[in-house]
């Protein structure tokens, strides 16, 4: 006697047991949702992946072959016979020693902070002066700054050579015709202090286009309801800048500061260019110290160490402001 069954549709969850085994667990993502979530996570640092690459390759591996040469002998006769001489720590013990060495370094700190002074400042109040411009003197006034900016440092460098030179500078012209017939074929490169002068008018006239164009841009964020509150309020010019503007642009003034003394510190175009750190060695920089002593006087090695030990010095200068800017960024998050 045969019974008749009646075959029942298993559903899709028995359907989905039968084909693939066990069903998914509830709140467990599919695969395909979980593969697309960790490549949306990856993809910032694919992204970072060529600038690391390229930062590694130009920064890293030059910096790994000054550590290297840093702990050689190397002069033109290992050069020449390819000779690798090992002397360990002497380069920087023998640095370290020097009075020369602390000299210069004194002289390098001394003069990066009149710089950068000089350089926020002038450049805070030119950056405010084109906030306060017309739409066209502001637009005529960006431009020069610009071109100011734009402009090569060993092209300004040349500029300034021109300018206060001793026959035929335009400087000593001005300074004559003004009455200081002393002036008249003054020599700028041939003391300490006007060398200085001259270069320190330099790097300040290349650096204030970059500190005033930024802080313009930064005014532009600030809303005008808080001027308008603050006027209500029976503040004058003086309470709106400290009370309005100074705590919107002081983010930037710091940022901008460390900024700033990495770029004056590093200086060499302009220090070496226009006296080659003379009269008398009296206005090298650690910079051209380093470049003096290691090719100048074909001591590589020692070169390296300087090198490497101005890098010590400017990571020390900046520490303040990195972790300034650091916890700054960690109370606004």
């Amino acid at each position: 006697m045969a019974v008749a069954t009646e075959r029942q549709d298993p559903g899709p969850a028995a359907a989905g047991v039968r084909r693939g085994g066990a069903p998914p667990r509830p709140g467990r993502p599919a695969p395909g949702v979980a593969g697309r979530a960790r490549l949306n996570g990856a993809a910032p640092y694919l992204l970072l992946l060529p600038a690391l690459v390229a930062t590694v390759l130009l920064l890293g591996w030059p910096l790994v072959k000054d550590g290297l040469l840093s702990f050689q002998n190397l002069n033109m006769r290992q050069l020449i016979q390819h000779l690798t001489e090992w002397n360990g720590v002497d380069n920087y013990r023998e640095t370290l020693t020097s009075e020369d060495f602390w000299r210069v370094t004194l002289r390098s700190v001394i003069f990066t902070a009149v710089n950068v002074v000089l350089i926020m400042l002038l450049g805070t109040l030119v950056g405010l002066l084109l906030a306060r411009l017309g739409s066209k003197m502001r637009l005529l006034l960006s431009v020069g700054l610009v071109l100011a900016w734009a402009m090569p440092p060993i092209a300004g460098t040349t500029v300034f050579q021109w300018l206060f030179a001793t026959r035929f500078g335009v400087v000593n012209w001005v300074l004559d015709a003004l009455g200081w017939h002393s002036m008249a074929h003054y020599n700028w490169t041939g003391g300490q202090f006007s060398t200085f002068f001259v270069i320190t008018v330099l790097i300040v006239w290349q650096s204030i286009p970059f500190v005033a164009i930024n802080l313009y841009a930064a005014t532009t964020t600030i809303p005008g309801e808080l001027y308008e509150a603050a006027a209500l309020d029976g503040a004058g010019t003086w309470k709106s800048f400290t009370s309005v503007t100074f705590p919107f642009l002081k983010p930037f003034l710091l940022a901008t500061t460390f900024l700033e003394v990495i770029w004056v510190f590093k200086a060499f175009t302009q220090v070496f260019a226009i006296n080659e750190g003379g009269p008398d060695r009296l206005t090298e920089t650690l910079p051209v110290y380093a470049f003096i002593e290691g090719v100048g006087n074909q001591h590589y090695g020692m070169g390296a160490a300087i090198s490497l030990l101005t890098i010590v010095v400017l990571l020390a200068l900046t520490s303040y402001y990195l972790r300034t800017v650091l916890r700054q960024e960690e109370d606004e998050l």
